[in-house]
């Protein structure tokens, strides 16, 4: 869970991140900043989160994030 952490981190300077942080509730992504998120986790984990997956259950906390790239791991 760190290499996401340190993604959140560099996407979002200044924003302390911990498995718990409510992303969607604190409105700390925008619709351009999902898009950067998105990018940046398929290149890091080698996963490819489909349109599908963009869903905001998948994006409200950091942990739930963690959960999809997980699973999408799992499923290759």
């Amino acid at each position: 869970m760190e290499e996401l952490l340190e993604i959140l981190r560099s996407l979002k300077p200044g924003v302390e991140f911990d498995e718990n942080t409510k992303l969607a509730e604190n409105k700390i992504f925008d619709s351009l900043g999902m898009i950067s998120l998105v990018a940046e986790l398929s290149d890091e984990f080698d996963v490819e989160i489909g349109a599908m997956d963009i869903v905001p259950e998948n994006f409200e906390s950091v942990k739930t994030v963690w959960d999809l790239i997980q699973r999408l791991q799992d499923e290759d």
